[in-house]
């Protein structure tokens, strides 16, 4: 059994944070290192030579955004078992594990096991919710499981070798980010500040009298939606509208997670 854990996660909404961290738990290793990368700037240099990480993203249109991506480039390990969490809002992850997959193993990562978990859709609002409060407690009595199940597989003696996770290579097609972004209704702005330091691509800014929203640089995650108090951020650009009506269609059943171990 491990000693140590190092949770590695993109998390705009927490709700990749929220598997993360249950799967920790039900790993159950005493000595845990967090490594957030949200709101950093720039990933950190980092290379792991022991323990178990937890490598946790967001799925945006079936792939893992390239901020994700750019992140993650500076973090590398000798051999270290890797578990690989996609955490996607009830439609599908389609290739984000596989292609995750590929890019840890790279840096030198053992592929011990991986889960697609569910999570509240950032297009999801009061009126058309999809997958409202997910992961609920089910999901993380399910991550905590997959957690105990991975460290079993560990202490078993695992053999080194990679599972098979769902996907394709190559990859679908990356959907373009940029263009679109929230915008404020400012009759109910209080310019306190919390869109702008929860965004995790830091392109919202505040003057006097106004929120400035460089849209170009805005990856559609919604915290700032998600987290302003007084419900001034709005997401109701026309594409928007279609992709919920598509998503009306397609997200309603609920969809339960799936692991590779």
């Amino acid at each position: 059994m491990t000693s140590k854990l190092h949770l590695i996660y993109f998390s705009p909404t927490a709700t990749t944070r929220k598997i993360v961290t249950a799967i920790a738990e039900g790993f159950g290793a005493p000595d845990v290192e967090r490594h957030d990368l949200t709101r950093q700037k720039q990933g950190p240099t980092l290379k792991l030579t022991e323990g178990v990480a937890i490598i946790g993203v967001p799925v945006y249109a079936g792939r893992v955004p390239l901020v994700c991506l750019e992140r993650l480039a500076g973090i590398s390990a000798d051999g270290c078992p890797a578990i690989l969490v996609a955490l996607y809002g009830n439609r599908e992850f389609e290739d984000a594990l596989v292609e995750l997959r590929d890019v840890v193993s790279a840096a030198g990562f053992s592929i011990l096991a991986a889960g697609a978990f569910i999570g509240e859709h950032s297009y999801s609002t009061p009126e058309l919710p999809f997958s409202p409060g997910r992961p609920d407690a089910d999901d993380l009595t399910k991550a905590r499981a997959f957690g105990r199940d991975c460290a079993a597989k560990l202490a078993a003696g695992w053999d080194g070798l990679t599972p098979e996770i769902a996907g394709n290579v190559p990859y679908r097609d990356r959907v373009p980010l940029g263009g679109i972004a929230p915008e404020t209704v400012m009759e109910t702005c209080t310019l306190c500040g919390t869109c702008a330091r929860v965004c995790p691509t830091f392109v919202i800014t505040l003057s006097d009298a106004e929120v400035l929203t460089e849209a170009a640089g805005c990856v559609m995650c919604c915290a700032c939606v998600k987290n302003c108090p007084t419900g001034a951020r709005v997401m109701r650009h026309p594409v928007i509208g279609e992709r919920r009506a598509m998503l009306q269609k397609i997200c309603t059943t609920r969809k339960e997670p799936r692991v590779f171990i």
